[in-house]
């Protein structure tokens, strides 16, 4: 024994070392991230102090009418609401993927899933169905038809009726209110932790595009005289529905709001300090740091997070290396000051308490005798749950000491049943109740909730602390107000003991029954306890502390009557009405943003302010840019992008129309008209064409040599055969050019192709319908495209911070990469690397720009030679879910969906064994894959330092991928019969 709990205490003191060592490494590279942003940006200062940047004064916004305005007055807020209430709003709320969600009698502590955060997300799309202004909130989650649940979770819709009746004051519809759309994905009649359905993702985004596909038709027909009627904005709550929400506001290009509700980081800290588990264990269990990039994937995309504690931001958030406080601020004031941020953009944080309906809550008086005596004269019974509480007393008429949390380590509930038994004053003056979730048999609980479990009933046999402590097994959601009830009955008291609280939504709920509270001074609870001031504040690590807090309160009447009263007369402000206000102002900030094919008509008013929303370039971004052709390459040699154009004059009209675009230095109507000729021009006769298509072939192989590619299209092109049934699309690492020569070189027609991804995503082209030289098929650049990937693009800023990293590497290592100009375009830079083994990893330069508030997607290639950096919302896996009108493939993925019935439609996309760096992105979805053994093995190095294993991703599992045991025809044909896209 001895030996044991030596060896422990040594585990603990050398994770603890090591833990330091990374963070005292992560803050030098914060400090010295933080000092080379400043640097890049204090070269204009002395300009931009005299406004001389009013086209570009923000890494936040195209314009100063682009913006995300700050809130600076009340009355500006009013004027806000006023002009939400003119509109119909759609939004959008992805929440709790693993489906344990719905309106009536949650399952709240069933597991570790079913938190606090469950009933706050259902009860804000509840109310904000409500509000004036908005027509329509779905709030998506996960279908689970499983026998271990409820049948209700497999219902594919569940309309949220309003607590009160003031929702008949606004104008309803057929589709207003607000709903629980539950969306089928993942493995099928199976329930799955939170943990395991990060490979199901990228599906559930797929479908979930279907559904605001159909969604946005109906209420067009209903509210939008016949014009789709997209989301307003997108909000992901929790790492997983951030993660979702921020590919779908990437595909729909809308807005996206963030609530992290419980950080990966933070989790991963806390448990470190208990030194039981090292890192690797932990992400073993949890899968913390596909967590963790969930979470910096959220902050690169998201316009707003929302927070419900200052403490949340300051002390969680940065630890991320998508935000740091000091740069944030050092930006805003550069935004404040009109000058340029040199494509550096930081989300606004924003801090919104949970709300909460109080018009059904009648504070209860008066104790328990003097409820005995009215009960006389009363026939109204007490509700079941106080009998079945109060049977675990000897004395049911002493104040009630009261918790609700699940028997989970960090709810500390073992130091509250410790400092009750240890405390003999507190025990003869109170009960103890814990009410811990739902069980039916210990054995059938989770581990770690059995083991927390098992504890406190020891503790409860170690102080005989029977008839003084009650833990019923079961409770209804509906039974928890009398609970609460019961326990301000008994002048009780009302105590969230855990080490750490993101919020703390239960102690409003308990003040508003009237009870004081004892909380923990980590976290939400501080500025609850600001707003209410109706208990104590105390150490979670502190037993000694916890028990005179309580002591006191039930102890001291008076001062028990004052914490009562001051929670009654100021918990109003936390209403869900006062949340919602806030809320949809705030979504009135952001810049609108909406599908290119289709602008709704949802802008607001409101004067120019100081404050950041969109990230924007350099006016001088574009500036070196005008030297290369659309793909890169200089006019110069053969196979080159410009003698794939129709004409010189064709080409320089597409160039200037785009740059022009770019710089938005073309008129509104002008610029609409240009628009409707690029799309004439784009999709005029490719659309039509491929909407008529049976399937849809997607080349996504990244081969070890790029010799072989041209054999491996041949081999899929002869499997598709000359049926028109079959689209053909490729995606590549390749430029345009290098794609065209590569086809020719091969004999390959690029007109047998629909579209072309070129550039890892950074670019998208479709074969023109027509040649005029004859010396090659012409290319057409998706001008739509390119407008949506723009979305905080870093530019040239992005650019100069490339070309220091790539000094910084040379000079440690020699000259093993250098700035690729040939290859580089608009939208995407690449780097030429010479010794890939000595390269940082793709993670490194990730966290890097991160650091320094770029925000890109990094992507190393054909085999870690080539280093492509595009923007944010590009990426082959999100350029096929694009779905802009000049786009050739419009919604693919959302056309499988609809049609996959009847197998009218299908996508298969074909890669190898591995891949880029990109890889993962290409297998998930519910297009159907075909993996070709042999091809790629080489890239395998390129992941062998991953933040996180593939297999934590990629479901390998799934039906719709099969591993083709070769490359060629007739392998090829028995996996699309296996895959049932061939019956031949």
């Amino acid at each position: 024994m001895c030996w044991r709990i030596w060896n422990l205490a040594r585990k603990k003191k050398q994770l603890e070392g090591e833990e330091v060592q990374r963070n005292a490494k992560r803050h030098l590279e914060r400090e010295r991230g933080r000092r080379e942003a400043t640097a890049d940006m204090s070269e204009d200062l002395s300009e931009g102090e005299k406004g001389d940047f009013p086209g570009d004064g923000s890494a936040h916004g195209d314009s100063v009418q682009g913006r995300m305005r700050r809130i600076v007055s009340v009355d500006l807020m009013e004027n806000l609401a006023n002009q939400i209430k003119e509109k119909k709003l759609y939004i959008l709320s992805s929440c709790s993927l693993h489906g344990l969600l719905r309106g009536e009698n949650m399952e709240l502590g069933r597991d570790s899933d079913t938190g606090g955060q469950v009933k706050y997300v259902v009860e804000l799309a509840r109310a904000l169905g409500t509000m004036p202004g908005v027509y329509r909130v779905d709030l998506l989650t996960r279908q689970v038809s499983a026998p271990d649940v409820d049948w209700s979770y497999a219902e594919p819709t569940e309309m949220l009726t309003p607590r009160t009746t003031e929702s008949s004051m606004q104008e309803l519809g057929e589709s207003s209110g607000a709903y629980i759309i539950r969306i089928p994905f993942g493995p099928k009649d199976k329930y799955i932790p939170k943990e395991l359905l990060w490979p199901h993702i990228p599906e559930f985004v797929d479908c979930a595009l279907s559904h605001i596909r159909q969604m946005s038709k109906v209420l067009g027909e209903q509210i939008g005289g016949g014009q789709p009627v997209w989301p307003v904005a997108i909000h992901g709550h929790y790492a997983d529905a951030g993660d979702s929400a921020a590919l779908l506001s990437g595909a729909l290009n809308v807005p996206m709001l963030f609530t992290g509700h419980s950080l990966g980081r933070d989790k991963l800290e806390q448990i470190l300090k208990q030194g039981r588990q090292s890192r690797d264990e932990i992400n073993t269990t949890y899968k913390i740091m596909r967590r963790i990039e969930a979470e910096e994937l959220s902050l690169d995309s998201s316009e707003i997070v929302i927070t419900s504690t200052r403490q949340e931001i300051e002390e969680q958030w940065r630890l991320y290396d998508g935000f740091d406080p000091v740069l944030e601020r050092k930006l805003r004031a550069r935004i404040k000051r009109d000058v340029n941020c040199h494509g550096r953009f930081m989300p606004r944080m924003v801090v919104i308490p949970p709300g909460m309906e109080f018009h059904h809550i009648v504070p209860h008086e008066g104790d328990m005798d003097g409820d005995t005596e009215r009960n006389e004269e009363d026939p109204t019974p007490d509700p079941p749950i106080w009998s079945e509480v109060m049977r675990f007393f000897t004395n049911p008429h002493k104040p009630m000491i009261l918790t609700l949390a699940r028997p989970d380590p960090k709810k500390n509930i073992t130091t509250l049943v410790k400092a009750f038994g240890e405390c003999r004053p507190l025990r003869e003056l109170a009960n103890l109740t814990l009410i811990m979730g739902n069980r039916d048999n210990i054995d059938e609980m989770s581990g770690t909730n059995a083991t927390v479990l098992l504890s406190i009933l020891k503790l409860i046999d170690k102080y005989d602390l029977y008839g003084q402590v009650a833990y019923p097994k079961h409770h209804k959601q509906y039974e928890v107000p009398d609970i609460y009830g019961l326990a301000a009955k008994t002048k009780g008291v009302f105590i969230n003991p855990a080490f750490i609280e993101p919020f703390g939504l239960t102690l409003i709920e308990a003040a508003a029954y009237g009870l004081p509270i004892v909380a923990t001074k980590n976290g939400g609870p501080v500025d609850i306890h600001k707003v209410l001031d109706n208990g104590v504040l105390v150490d979670p690590h502190d037993q000694q502390s916890i028990a005179d807090a309580l002591l006191k309160l039930v102890s001291d009447k008076q001062l028990w009557a004052r914490c009562r009263q001051n929670g009654l007369k100021n918990i109003h402000q936390f209403s869900w009405p006062e949340h919602c206000k806030t809320y949809l102002s705030r979504i009135a900030m952001c810049k609108a943003r909406q599908p290119q094919w289709q602008r709704s008509n949802v802008g607001f008013e409101y004067p120019e302010p100081n404050s950041p929303g969109d990230s924007l370039r350099d006016i001088q971004d574009l500036s070196l840019n005008l030297k290369l052709s659309l793909d890169g390459e200089k006019n110069e040699g053969t196979g080159t992008f410009d003698n794939s154009l129709d004409s010189i004059d064709r080409k320089s009209n597409l160039e200037n129309a785009f740059l022009k675009l770019s710089n938005g230095i073309i008129g509104g109507t002008e610029k609409a008209s240009l628009m409707e000729k690029a799309e004439q021009n784009v999709s005029g006769s490719r659309f039509p064409v491929l909407r008529s298509k049976k399937y849809i072939f997607v080349i996504a192989v990244d081969c070890d040599s790029v010799s072989d590619i041209p054999k491996i299209i041949k081999t899929i092109m002869d499997v598709a055969g000359k049926e028109n049934s079959i689209g053909l699309i490729l995606s590549t690492s390749l430029s345009i050019s290098e794609v065209h020569s590569l086809l020719i070189s091969g004999s390959i027609s690029p007109l047998d192709f629909d579209a072309l991804i070129c550039n890892s995503g950074g670019d998208l082209y479709y074969p023109s319908t027509s040649s005029e030289d004859g010396t090659g098929l012409p290319f057409t650049v998706d001008l739509d495209y390119q407008s949506h990937i723009e979305y905080r693009w870093g530019g040239e800023g992005l650019r100069k911070t490339l070309v220091r990293w790539a000094t910084s590497v040379n000079e440690k290592k020699g000259q093993i990469i250098s700035e690729d100009e040939s290859r580089s375009t608009v939208h995407c830079y690449t780097f030429d690397v010479k010794e890939p083994e000595l390269i940082p990893p793709v993670k490194e330069l990730r966290k890097l720009m991160r650091i320094q508030a770029l925000r890109c997607n990094v992507i190393y290639c054909q085999n870690g030679t080539i280093l492509n950096v595009i923007p944010v919302l590009a990426s082959r896996a999100q350029a096929l879910r694009y779905s802009g009108r000049s786009c050739a493939f419009s919604f693919l993925s959302s056309y499988f969906i609809d049609h996959v019935s009847d197998n009218s439609l299908g996508i298969v996309v074909f890669a190898g064994e591995c891949g880029d760096t990109d890889y993962e992105g290409l297998l998930r979805g519910v297009h159907k894959t075909v993996i070709l053994k042999g091809i790629g093995n080489t890239a395998l190095k390129l992941h062998s330092n991953r933040t996180y294993p593939l297999d934590h991703v990629l479901p390998f599992d799934s039906p719709n991928i099969h591993h083709a045991e070769g490359c060629s025809n007739e392998e090829i044909r028995s996996s699309l019969r296996k895959l049932q896209v061939s019956k031949e």
